[in-house]
């Protein structure tokens, strides 16, 4: 099992910044994915960012492209989400989640958010 516990959270100013870190523990040697969700009050989780652990390839959804930055420091076992030019509606519980390899090399690629088998519980940005 992975288990995965996120920081960095807090309120800030419109155009402000925030990094946020996704510290990993257990199986880490298991994990090709990871990504950043969020989910605001009243509405569905959405995709954010994920990066592939083997290359480090990284994708953006439309909404935070050219603001976010995701990177991943496997030394530390640690995911960091780097939030620029934040925005009111960047406010929502921000999740860090990992895809893991069921033990056949399962290729990296894009996942659905019901993929990912390993989710923490979330830091609260908030945006004003």
């Amino acid at each position: 099992h992975v288990q995965l516990v996120e920081s960095g959270g807090g309120s800030v100013q419109a155009g402000g910044s925030l990094r946020l870190s996704c510290a990993a523990s257990g199986y880490t040697s298991t994990i090709i994915c990871m990504a950043w969700f969020r989910q605001a009050p009243g509405k569905e989780r959405e995709w954010v960012a994920r990066i592939y652990t083997g290359g480090d390839s990284t994708y953006y959804a439309d909404s935070v492209k050219g603001r976010f930055s995701i990177s991943q420091d496997n030394a530390k076992n640690t995911l960091y989400l780097q939030m620029d030019s934040l925005k009111p509606d960047d406010s929502a519980m921000y999740y860090c989640a990992a895809v893991t390899d069921p033990g056949w090399g399962l290729p990296a690629r894009h996942f659905y958010g019901s993929e990912y088998t390993s989710w923490g519980q979330g830091t609260q940005v908030t945006v004003s």
